[in-house]
């Protein structure tokens, strides 16, 4: 069975953009996380040790959005998705939107957002 884990609208505080303004006040950028699995273990067993634990999937985006400045939310969404597959082998997906509502930009909006998705990619075994 396969399932989509979703942790919507995390908020936080980043220093990332193009401008030097940005990366040196930061500004709020939010968050969704999805990531798609098989969950029929975890259905099965009721173990967080067989699912995706949410405070870790959550702390993976906290670390990067507030961590290593970024100029492009592309570079973060990537961030985010290679660390996804490192630290959950049991993610076949994962889909990552970033928001800014404080983008520098001269008119009104509520905020800009880059949507990024991969499948895991698949290893091929090593010729002899």
């Amino acid at each position: 069975m396969n399932g989509r884990i979703q942790i919507r609208n995390m908020a936080f505080h980043g220093h990332h953009g193009c401008y030097p303004s940005e990366r040196r006040q930061g500004q709020p950028f939010f968050v969704d996380l999805v990531l798609v699995a098989d969950i029929s273990r975890a259905a099965a067993s009721d173990r967080l040790a067989d699912t995706i634990d949410y405070a870790a999937a959550h702390e993976i985006c906290r670390g990067i959005v507030e961590g290593r400045r970024a100029r492009l939310l592309e570079t973060l969404c990537g961030r985010i998705i290679a660390a996804a597959f490192r630290k959950f082998p049991r993610v076949a997906r994962v889909e990552v939107t970033i928001r800014k509502p404080a983008a520098p930009i001269a008119g009104l909006l509520d905020y800009v957002a880059v949507e990024a998705s991969q499948d895991r990619p698949v290893r091929l075994p090593r010729s002899r």
